[in-house]
């Protein structure tokens, strides 16, 4: 009888993480898998479309979480997701990523005896001030199987005390996902969108542009970082136009306190992956605080301008096209100058990150559960 797995999905990156995952599966057909969809992000922008263009099946279990603090939301997970497992445990469930639908489903099937395989485990920024970062410390403190994306990751969790067995430098899921879309990109015709608009504009005039993403808490929910921020933003743009597909966050904030960008920056709704994907991937910059966007632009070689103090992903830096620079507006302007005037790093693709993770995840989670 083939063992049964169960992969939880919640928010925006998760989609993008369990599509490979989803399709080694499907090819193998050593496993049973049954999607879980916790509903941590529940709008059509942050959910079903995504399901819709990654290629991923209607999950089988939908949960509708839905928002609510860090505590709230992880609970109401936690208590849904127990009632799962009780009713019809799996044999091992697997999570990716950071976000509360991580930590909260890796406790719960613990404490119910199921083993928990960890995707992109290992990562650490050292800011204990991050959820993602107490979501990642306590999830592999409790998990069974570590697949890892890149050297340091190796090397935080042997530090942390896990054995060498449990610990599987795989390459990484989303990088499989981005070599899978972006060759179904050039088959498709992508429907008129503000951002195809945009991008026709500007290669009718052969302009460069860059593309901006901001989210984080520490960004932009505090007025005097947004607010310097915004000003490299707004000096960048009178040099290259710039468009930013902006978080509900974000928009909320600026209009709060009272921000404007300039008339150089084009503000966009958020989009599906398709359409943002064909937008960066053309773009002379992407500045960004999003730690999935570090990966896919060192991925295909775009410049990356990341607007934080630390990273949890050095291997974008370290070998990658990413430079990480804090939130001075100086230093912000600087490096995005460099790589206008052709200064910019030379990076390159990591060791593994050639759209197979998926494929050798699928194979040890076969070959641990084959022999449970």
């Amino acid at each position: 009888m083939s063992k049964k797995i169960y992969l939880v999905a919640g928010a925006r990156p998760n989609f993008m993480k369990i599509a490979p995952i989803v399709r080694a599966l499907q090819k193998s057909g050593d496993l049973v898998y049954r999607i879980v969809h916790t509903g941590q992000h529940y709008d059509r922008e942050m959910n079903d479309v995504f399901f819709e263009e990654l290629g991923i099946p209607e999950p089988d279990i939908f949960m509708a979480a839905g928002g609510g603090s860090h505590s709230q939301q992880t609970a109401k997970i936690m208590l849904a997701f127990e009632e799962y497992c009780q009713a019809e445990p799996p044999d091992a469930i697997v999570v990716v990523g950071d976000v509360n639908s991580t930590l909260a489903c890796s406790i719960v099937a613990k404490k119910l005896h199921i083993p928990v395989a960890h995707v992109e485990a290992g990562l650490r920024s050292g800011d204990i001030k991050m959820p993602e970062e107490i979501n990642r410390l306590v999830t592999d403190s409790i998990s069974d199987w570590f697949f890892v994306t890149e050297p340091s990751g190796m090397m935080h969790l042997r530090r942390e005390g896990k054995p060498d067995e449990a610990i599987y430098h795989v390459g990484h899921v989303m990088v499989d996902n981005l070599l899978y879309q972006i060759n179904k990109l050039t088959q498709t015709e992508m429907e008129a969108s503000e951002t195809s608009k945009f991008k026709e504009v500007h290669a009718a005039q052969a302009r460069r542009y860059g593309v901006i993403t901001l989210h984080r808490p520490s960004n932009v929910d505090d007025v005097e970082v947004l607010s310097n921020i915004s000003k490299a933003l707004k000096e960048i743009s009178t040099e290259l136009p710039l468009i930013f597909p902006v978080h509900p966050r974000t928009r909320d904030n600026l209009k709060k306190f009272d921000i404007d960008l300039g008339r150089h920056i084009t503000l966009v709704g958020p989009q599906a992956y398709m359409p943002f994907l064909d937008l960066w991937k053309d773009a002379a910059v992407v500045l960004t605080d999003s730690g999935g966007l570090q990966e896919e632009t060192t991925a295909l070689g775009v410049p990356c301008i990341t607007i934080r103090e630390n990273t949890e992903r050095p291997i974008t830096v370290e070998e990658g096209t990413n430079t990480l620079v804090g939130t001075d507006p100086a230093r912000i302007i600087a490096e995005v100058g460099k790589i206008l005037r052709g200064e910019g790093k030379q990076g390159r693709r990591p060791h593994l990150w050639d759209g197979r993770a998926a494929e050798r995840i699928v194979e040890v989670l076969a070959s641990k559960l084959a022999g449970s």
